[in-house]
């Protein structure tokens, strides 16, 4: 899964962030490590945002749909 994401060099390194994701954001003192950083920042956001939409007692299944668009 690809995500768009901005980088802006500061003092510190460079801080970084994922607009689509609120909130989502990290930083690191080269580019690479920023980048290796927001990352792992979105696997995390992602799997809270899991985490927090599934009810104790669901049960998870997966429905292949054979959509046909005109």
């Amino acid at each position: 899964m690809n995500f768009r994401v901005l980088l802006k060099q500061t003092d510190e390194g460079f801080a970084i962030w994922c607009p689509t994701l609120k909130g989502c954001w990290s930083a690191g003192a080269t580019e690479e490590e920023a980048l290796k950083n927001i990352g792992d920042a979105i696997e995390e956001y992602l799997q809270a945002v899991h985490d927090l939409s599934q009810p104790a007692d669901a049960v998870e299944r997966e429905v292949t749909v054979k959509a046909q668009v005109a």
